[in-house]
């Protein structure tokens, strides 16, 4: 069995439909009751910052999808402390989603540390910003068809979230890939410029963009975080490093093509923007 915590999010949600399909007995681990339920899916709520109630959903498990989510590091999260529940409940393996920064050094590493001192066999994925990130975009585009964002020509290698489910199923259920880290990207850098064309194309009429100042941004942005998350967000996205802008193989390397394109993601989620 593999239990899947994040269930209800971007990764989560494909990650579990993958495992299903490759007949896998499937945990989900949220807060909350996930939005769906597909036959052969158990469900276990649980809350990491409170590790005994993860206690239930291990019973049996082999392999364990660990995402942490924003709350649980505002909190001072122990991870720790929920590894050390997962290895005493018999678990062998776990895959950490972690981020593309601790390659480069724009985030911290103590995830990743917890994980590497567990004792456990693992695997690190740290995957660059989400495609679907600019789902923030979508009330805007819907009602005016605008698209409103920071630095409009400097371009990142965004990924789509279900080229890291398809990865994070890979190092799941295959041994082989206990002791790696996959540096998950997408194909080329796009700039906000060019993902609002892509939604433009996909809706099949045009998207503007409106190129905000620092400023602006800043001002959206502490409206629903931190400041100095907002800071360095707004560091990283104005002036990312050279790493970040890398385009990494490994999506390809672990999955035998290449990742999707924003393009591609924009298609298939076009109706989130109708």
């Amino acid at each position: 069995m593999i239990v899947v915590t994040g269930a209800t999010g971007n990764v989560g949600r494909p990650l579990m439909r993958e495992l299903l399909a490759a007949g896998e007995r499937v945990t989900a681990v949220s807060r909350h009751s996930p939005p769906e339920n597909p036959a052969g899916l158990r469900h276990h709520r649980a809350d990491l910052a409170a590790p005994q109630t993860l206690k239930p959903a291990l019973e049996g498990a082999e392999a364990l999808f660990l995402l942490t989510s924003g709350d649980f590091m505002a909190q001072g999260g122990n991870l720790d402390g929920v590894l050390e529940v997962v290895r005493a409940s018999g678990v062998r393996r776990v895959v950490l989603l972690s981020s593309q920064g601790v390659t480069t050094g724009d985030h911290p590493s103590e995830l990743e540390d917890a994980v590497r001192r567990s004792g456990l066999d693992w695997t690190m994925l740290r995957p660059a910003g989400f495609h679907s990130n600019t789902l923030q975009w979508a009330g805007a585009v819907h009602a005016q068809r605008t698209v409103a964002a920071p630095f409009g020509d400097v371009a990142l290698p965004t990924v789509d979230p279900e080229d890291i489910a398809q990865v994070a199923a890979v190092a799941l259920r295959d041994p082989g890939h206990a002791g790696r880290v996959h540096e998950l990207t997408g194909p080329a850098p796009t700039s906000p410029r060019q993902q609002t064309a892509a939604i433009g194309d996909a809706l099949g009429e045009p998207v503007r963009f409106v190129e905000q100042t620092r400023g602006e941004a800043r001002a959206e942005m502490v409206r629903f975080m931190p400041e100095p998350i907002a800071d360095a967000t707004l560091d990283i996205l104005g002036d990312p490093s050279p790493g970040l802008r890398r385009v990494s193989p490994d999506v390809e390397r672990v999955l035998g093509r290449p990742p999707r394109s924003y393009a591609e993601w924009a298609a298939r989620n076009a109706f989130a923007f109708r």
